[in-house]
């Protein structure tokens, strides 16, 4: 059976790896900076091998950051909302429309360091031919992914995400998606995720700073 037709340009907010990840505690900023980038990498990296993704959208104001995804193979903006998540996203959306006016937008966080290409797939083929969706992490109560037809994107991304999206019209996409549903904010979170096999930059990442002690 052949692949499905990319739908979906995955739209990726990514704050520059030094302010990042401010609750990475209990290491240097350097290994907090290099643990924030390698997440975002390894995110973006699985998101441009799944099947139904026809596009990565990164949205930064890094720009040595924004080199390392172009050579990946995404498409870097700007952020001209810096500080508003949700407008961020917005402006990403329409950007994204503009660009590759064909595909449906999928904003994702950029800190799944285990994400595998086919949970991916799967979320987003749940989510085909109908209106906004999202999935709920694993802790309960926040959002990995958020995608809607253009003209119904309204992420609400920030606390109790999820039954903000619930109350917007989103539906929950079911099933395990394990790798989709764990972000990670903490050092705690980062060893929960470890058992699904984090992405080749984390597992380097991770190494240095436990070198370091």
């Amino acid at each position: 059976m052949p692949a499905p037709a990319p739908g979906y340009v995955v739209l990726l907010p990514v704050k520059p790896p030094a302010r990042g990840k401010s609750r990475l505690v209990g290491i240097e900023s350097h290994e907090r900076a290099d643990l924030a980038r390698s997440f975002a990498l390894d995110t973006a990296e699985s998101c441009l091998t799944a099947t139904r993704v026809g596009a990565v959208l990164v949205i930064t104001d890094d720009s040595y950051f924004a080199a390392d995804v172009v050579r990946l193979g995404a498409d870097v903006i700007p952020d001209g909302v810096s500080g508003d998540l949700n407008e961020t996203l917005v402006q990403g959306a329409r950007e994204a429309r503009r660009r590759w006016p064909g595909l449906r937008p999928a904003a994702l966080c950029g800190d799944l360091p285990a994400l595998r290409a086919a949970d991916l797939d799967a979320a987003l083929a749940a989510t085909e031919g109908s209106g906004a969706a999202y999935v709920e992490d694993a802790a309960g109560g926040g959002t990995t992914l958020y995608t809607a037809p253009h003209d119904l994107f309204r992420p609400a991304f920030g606390p109790g995400s999820a039954a903000a999206h619930g109350a917007g019209g989103a539906r929950p996409v079911e099933g395990a998606l394990s790798s989709l549903r764990h972000d990670v904010d903490t050092l705690e979170d980062l060893e929960a995720v470890r058992r699904l096999g984090l992405g080749p930059r984390t597992t380097l990442a991770s190494v240095r700073v436990g070198s370091s002690g």
